[in-house]
């Protein structure tokens, strides 16, 4: 008779345990097939709360690259570094394309990204090399979406406060991360209207320097959130030309979490004289 308890009781705990772990599976497979439910329901809105998802992360490490035609020419210039979010502090190396003999035009450019502002050194064009250049990124006629050759990350997700329509496309993965695919349309004023400090008016910039305030748009979110891709398209007008030219930019965010170090220049070591135009 104890025997037999003993096996109905061994019996009972090895079922328990199957059915936690059933649970604990068909929990995790809930979790994400309502969170793929909410994103096909409403895209907009998740995208919209993007950002948010960024400052709860903290920090990360980013890469980028921003494409565009020039001559007849596709380059890209690419970007390497890391972002502190809730600080809005980061600090990225810029390389710029090489030339047509394969030699390097330009030594890479340290940026450092700042509340409102863009340091740039090696920034060449009469600089010396020991200087900080200071760009006041609301005076930009693209709010530094552009300018520095890589998208601030925190302002790239900013934009997406904008989005005005938006198509769930399903889950893939990125960089061996599972993420949801969206694809919209975003709207650079009232994103800007959705931001607060330095980023509003870096966006009102921009929604007023472009050609199009509208910015076509691929996010790749991660389940709880966060941006791991973003894919922008930017149309600014040619100065010399009068022609808009479409600029891509893509950003990568990965290894949320990480420290991040950001020390701005003394304003002895800024340049302030006069910065020749590039030919």
């Amino acid at each position: 008779m104890a025997k037999r308890q003993r096996r109905q009781r061994d019996g009972a705990v090895f079922a328990a345990g199957l059915l936690l772990c059933a649970c604990v599976s068909g929990c995790a497979g809930v979790g994400a097939a309502s969170e793929d439910t909410r994103a096909a329901d409403d895209p907009v809105r998740t995208l919209r709360h993007a950002p948010e998802a960024l400052l709860s992360a903290g920090s990360s490490q980013t890469r980028t690259a921003m494409e565009m035609a020039t001559g007849g020419t596709r380059v890209t210039i690419r970007g390497e570094g890391a972002y502190d979010f809730r600080g809005q502090l980061g600090q990225l190396t810029v390389v710029l394309p090489t030339d047509p003999a394969g030699a390097p035009e330009h030594v890479p450019i340290v940026e450092l990204l700042a509340p409102g502002a863009l340091f740039m050194k090696h920034r060449g064009a009469g600089v010396p090399a020991d200087k900080w250049v200071r760009v006041a990124t609301a005076t930009l006629s693209d709010g530094n979406l552009v300018t520095g050759g890589a998208t601030d990350p925190l302002v790239a997700a900013g934009v997406l406060r904008g989005t005005r329509r938006a198509t769930y496309l399903g889950r893939t993965e990125v960089a061996g991360v599972a993420v949801r695919h969206f694809r919209g349309t975003a709207d650079l004023a009232l994103a800007a209207r959705a931001a607060s400090g330095a980023d509003r008016a870096a966006l009102r910039a921009a929604a007023k320097g472009f050609a199009t305030a509208q910015v076509p748009f691929d996010a790749y979110l991660d389940d709880q959130g966060r941006v791991r891709k973003l894919r922008q398209s930017f149309s600014f007008v040619n100065g010399r030309s009068g022609s808009p030219v479409a600029v891509d930019s893509t950003t990568l965010l990965f290894a949320f979490g990480t420290r991040v170090t950001v020390t701005l220049p003394h304003a002895r070591d800024i340049y302030t004289g006069r910065i020749a135009e590039a030919n």
